[in-house]
């Protein structure tokens, strides 16, 4: 009977997704070392709660003792368009001309596997300098005792072939500070000393309530967590709503490394965190100010070139327990982010 079929295929269908999700909390460990490749070991606290973990390597460049010395060709950049904090390292060197004769870049896929980021992409399945398939690989040859995952963005010193910064609460202030030899002429400041405290001070609320606060939602383990960062990331959207209807920029007509923390978010939005984290209160593009704030960053070849919306719905929605058969959505239309905005009328002709 119809009915019957159905019922049974419902059942089966959940009893796939809760096989998968048992697999993925009990297994969790790479074959490599001690990375895990989950955030479900060790980073999902008794009460629910999504605690992202620290990270491990934070070395800072400069050229001070046991500082990571500013020299072009040492490094190598790992990232993918899925991950904001990856693709905000690509708009800062795009914004300021960091080339790869400088600093080169590798590109993972943007759905993780179940051995961690593959660089599939690439020829034989193989970063072509690095020489692996996994970029567990090298977290485990670098520090063996390592237990958490190994993430993006990832900077290698091509000299040691050791992991030596993964800190994306840092990253883009170094590119933006210590390496200004390797800009290229005219590039803007966009960690200027007079607004360091401030950007600073934003820089963390828009970690903790819109970069991060997403991802506390979605993958919060209980109601309660679900409901506190849900309200905590609109009424933040909220606020910057009103802000950025008198200010073309999160400081005021100043292009800063802040709105390219802002930016990574928004554009995930309404294509990955409105469905897949159940943020589904507003899209962005139901907010006039930060739709069109969103839409000029766009325009900015360095935004628009870093945002590669198909890896975002990929790396988000396949893979996902919520989404057991892999079915991708044909929606939503990006197209919209091509359509003009209103903040040239509004704060004049937009320069960089």
């Amino acid at each position: 009977m119809p009915e019957l079929e159905a019922a049974a295929c419902s059942l089966a269908a959940h009893r796939q997704k809760l096989a998968q999700q048992n697999k993925t909390e009990n297994e969790g460990t790479s074959e490599f070392g001690k990375v895990v490749t989950s955030e479900t070991k060790g980073e999902i606290a008794s009460n629910g709660a999504f605690v992202r973990q620290k990270n491990r390597f934070d070395t800072p460049f400069g050229d001070g003792e046991g500082q990571l010395p500013v020299e072009a060709g040492r490094y190598r950049l790992i990232w993918t368009p899925l991950c904001p904090w990856a693709t905000r390292q690509v708009i800062a060197f795009k914004l300021l001309g960091i080339t790869e004769d400088v600093i080169s870049i590798g590109k993972v896929a943007p759905t993780r596997t179940d051995k961690g980021w593959e660089f599939s992409l690439d020829k034989d399945g193989v970063d072509p300098v690095l020489g692996i398939r996994y970029l567990p690989e090298i977290y485990a040859s670098t520090d063996p005792e390592y237990q958490g995952r190994a993430t993006v963005p990832t900077i290698v010193d091509l000299k040691t072939r050791k992991v030596v910064n993964n800190d994306y609460h840092k990253l883009t202030n170094y590119w933006e500070t210590v390496w200004k030899p390797f800009w290229k002429e005219g590039a803007p400041d966009l960690y200027p000393v007079e607004l360091r405290t401030g950007i600073d001070a934003l820089n963390e609320i828009l970690f903790n309530e819109i970069n991060n606060g997403v991802y506390k939602a979605g993958f919060a383990r209980s109601q309660e967590q679900y409901e506190l960062n849900y309200d905590l990331v609109f009424d933040r959207l909220d606020w910057l709503e009103e802000h950025l209807s008198y200010n073309r920029f999160l400081f005021g007509d100043r292009l800063t490394d802040s709105d390219i923390r802002l930016y990574v978010t928004l554009a995930r939005f309404d294509t990955a965190y409105y469905f897949g984290f159940r943020l589904n209160k507003k899209r962005i593009r139901d907010y006039e100010n930060l739709w069109n704030y969103a839409k000029e960053l766009y325009s900015i070849p360095a935004f628009k070139e870093a945002t590669d919306f198909d890896a975002i719905k990929r790396g988000y929605l396949l893979g996902a327990t919520e989404n057991p058969d892999n079915v991708l959505p044909l929606g939503p239309d990006n197209s919209v982010w091509e359509e003009p905005n209103n903040r040239s009328k509004k704060f004049g002709k937009l320069k960089i």
